[in-house]
């Protein structure tokens, strides 16, 4: 896993009043006592609290921007598709939060919420710097497993699960293109620049169509397991383990492969051989041939896309929005390139 990009800025986010937490808390579980709620970081939309009962228990409550806020197209009720993901994962053997509540938006809910069961431990970014060699070569092994297992699970179509019907499909090259081209529109409409003519990156799904119609089962997809969204754990100062997944928001059904990519935009996870080898302990049949490649050049610049676009509606400024914009840029034009090579 790739080193971290530069900290992003401050975004502005809806505020949680302790007062409010523990009337939300009340109508979810009855008569509990609210001992301490402490604003959670590191997300770049969501706002977190970490809620703390009288009776020991420590809960999550989440609250998303107001309906009305901008946004790109597939970012439409993604704590509902948060609770899909933990709601799925969970039978599948893999670790996450346990879903107690999602209210939608709606009469009296200017912005959907969601409460869940806390993972305790320390995220992988954070407890980077104190990992040996060894330990995140087990951990990677660990986490390869974990994703596949994500993969097993296989959901009624392709695409996102939870915005309007145009973002899915009976297939995966429908649904990718579907995907890919309502990012361009975002772009287009917050007046994004893009580093390649848009008609270009609009007509690669057409391009490696039978690239993408490899894909035979839409297959359950985190798509945002990067280290910031991976809880460790350890008893005293035993060995790390995988504490579990956090923050399935971004999920999709797709290209299991799609994986790899949102779990390290900033490299290559499938050439990670502690990766690979946790995941095929697992699925023995993961390949990375020549369609494969094609495949994740293609989500690398749907990714790339995606992080570029939303500045925009989220206000990134300064060193953040300065590293993205070079970052996607190069991204997206080297790996149009390595489609251009793999079609040659």
């Amino acid at each position: 896993m790739s080193g971290p990009a530069p900290t992003p800025p401050a975004v502005p986010r809806p505020g949680h009043d302790p007062g409010d937490v523990a009337a939300r808390l009340r109508r979810v579980l009855g008569p509990v006592g609210l001992v301490r709620s402490t604003p959670l970081g590191g997300g770049l939309s969501n706002a977190a609290v970490l809620a703390e009962l009288d009776d020991g228990r420590r809960l999550v409550l989440k609250t998303a921007p107001r309906a009305t806020a901008p946004a790109l197209t597939h970012e439409r009720d993604l704590l509902g598709t948060e609770a899909l993901f933990h709601r799925l994962a969970a039978p599948a053997g893999v670790r996450v939060p346990t879903v107690l509540h999602h209210e939608p938006p709606g009469a009296g809910t200017p912005a959907e919420w969601l409460l869940l069961t806390h993972l305790d431990g320390i995220t992988w970014d954070a407890a980077r710097a104190g990992l040996t060699p060894g330990d995140s070569a087990a951990l990677r092994r660990e986490l390869g497993a974990s994703l596949a297992r994500v993969a097993s699970v296989t959901g009624p179509a392709y695409g996102y699960p939870r915005p309007a019907p145009r973002l899915t499909a009976p297939d995966w090259p429908g649904a990718f293109t579907a995907m890919l081209r309502a990012v361009l529109a975002d772009a287009d409409r917050f007046g994004v620049a893009l580093p390649v003519p848009a008609a270009r990156l609009a007509a690669l799904p057409d391009r490696f169509r039978h690239r993408l119609a490899e894909v035979a089962r839409p297959a359950l997809v985190h798509f945002d397991a990067w280290a910031g969204n991976i809880v460790l754990d350890r008893t005293g100062t035993g060995a790390w383990r995988l504490g579990g997944l956090i923050d399935g928001e971004r999920a999709f059904f797709g290209d299991p492969l799609a994986e790899f990519v949102g779990l390290d935009p900033l490299g290559e996870a499938e050439e990670d051989a502690d990766l690979t080898a946790g995941y095929r302990s697992v699925a023995p049949s993961l390949t990375v041939d020549a369609g494969a490649r094609a495949r994740l050049a293609l989500y690398r610049i749907y990714l790339a896309l995606v992080m570029r676009v939303e500045s925009v509606p989220r206000g990134y400024e300064g060193e953040f929005a300065s590293w993205l914009d070079s970052w996607s840029a190069e991204r997206i034009a080297a790996q149009a390139a390595v489609l251009d090579a793999l079609e040659g």
